[in-house]
């Protein structure tokens, strides 16, 4: 993070929005740093396999190197994949065989990409403000790489249990939402109504906004236009508090930011994010993707799963590209 000149104003503002922003700093002890990640316990994971009705997988990771450019979060650059080695350095004479193979030869490929430039979790020190981090951490601790909340604390716990889809665009009577429309808390409640499933405590929540299809139809510029303007949920008192009592251990979404980009109630920019992250120390998935399963759910009824997602275990690092996988 750059801190640029009216940085230490704007998290101040952000600590005053977040004033009455329930915690769970000290929640799972003094040492603890992957939060929400805890209420996955045995117990959960077996309530989520209990979940499998038909056995059926569905990958919820995006392509990586998609031959337009992938889409990113403005500011990154799409993921760079080269060869080292294939068959054309060896007809090139530019490789030879493997020594004492008779003959063997091999391709080799290397890339180069932001660890949150595609389907992604965001570890615990991804988000903080007034220079603290998820339980009471230093925000120096990010320095050089995250000695606390990185996101090989939440690979060495994994993520696997119950989830759910709310499909709040199929509930809306749309393809995708509009562009920067919020989703609010009544919307979620009536989504679950309207797919005759109840949220239960512990689920973790996958929510579809149909989003995405902009980048399937017209790649980057058409998804972000002269300036992204994502849809989503955005920060509320009693939509952070919905989450803390309802335990949920993790949130994601087809979008980029997981919520609103301009908050339409708070003015700012993506005040969720330390309100989840850095407040209740929730795990956020980004860029999932949901056309498949949302068919299969709407067709089937059936909106509950196992749901599990390994992050890389990059050693300090502040997220880590997924391939989640749902089993129905």
């Amino acid at each position: 993070m750059v801190l640029m000149e009216g940085d230490v104003e704007i998290m101040s503002q952000i600590g005053e929005l977040l004033r009455d922003c329930p915690t769970n700093w000290g929640s799972f002890g003094p040492n603890d740093e992957i939060g929400t990640l805890n209420y996955l316990t045995p117990q959960e994971v077996i309530r989520g396999l209990h979940a499998v009705k038909t056995g059926k997988v569905f990958p919820l990771g995006l392509p990586i190197g998609d031959p337009r450019g992938d889409l990113v979060w403005p500011g990154r650059a799409p993921t760079q994949h080269y060869m080292v080695s294939d068959r054309g350095m060896y007809v090139a004479g530019k490789h030879d065989p493997i020594a004492g193979t008779g003959g063997v030869e091999y391709s080799d490929d290397v890339v180069h990409m932001f660890l949150q430039g595609t389907t992604q979790l965001d570890s615990l020190g991804h988000i903080w403000y007034d220079g603290t981090l998820f339980n009471g951490y230093d925000a120096m601790t990010t320095t050089g790489g995250l000695t606390k909340n990185g996101v090989d604390k939440a690979a060495a716990h994994g993520v696997a249990g119950a989830a759910i889809l709310l499909d709040v665009a199929r509930y809306k009577g749309v393809t995708m939402l509009g562009r920067g429309e919020e989703i609010t808390l009544s919307d979620l409640l009536q989504t679950a109504q309207a797919q005759h499933i109840e949220i239960e405590r512990r689920d973790m929540i996958i929510l579809r906004t149909g989003y995405y299809l902009h980048y399937v139809h017209g790649g980057s510029q058409e998804y972000i236009g002269e300036e992204l303007s994502e849809p989503g949920l955005t920060y509320s008192d009693e939509l952070a508090m919905w989450f803390h009592e309802r335990q949920i251990p993790l949130y994601g979404t087809d979008t980029m930011g997981n919520e609103q980009t301009i908050s339409s109630r708070t003015g700012t920019v993506q005040p969720l994010h330390p309100a989840l992250i850095t407040r209740l120390g929730m795990t956020l998935a980004e860029m999932l993707w949901l056309e498949d399963l949302g068919h299969y759910c709407a067709e089937e009824g059936q909106y509950r799963f196992f749901f599990m997602a390994s992050p890389l275990p990059i050693l300090g690092g502040a997220g880590s590209p997924v391939n989640p996988l749902v089993i129905v």
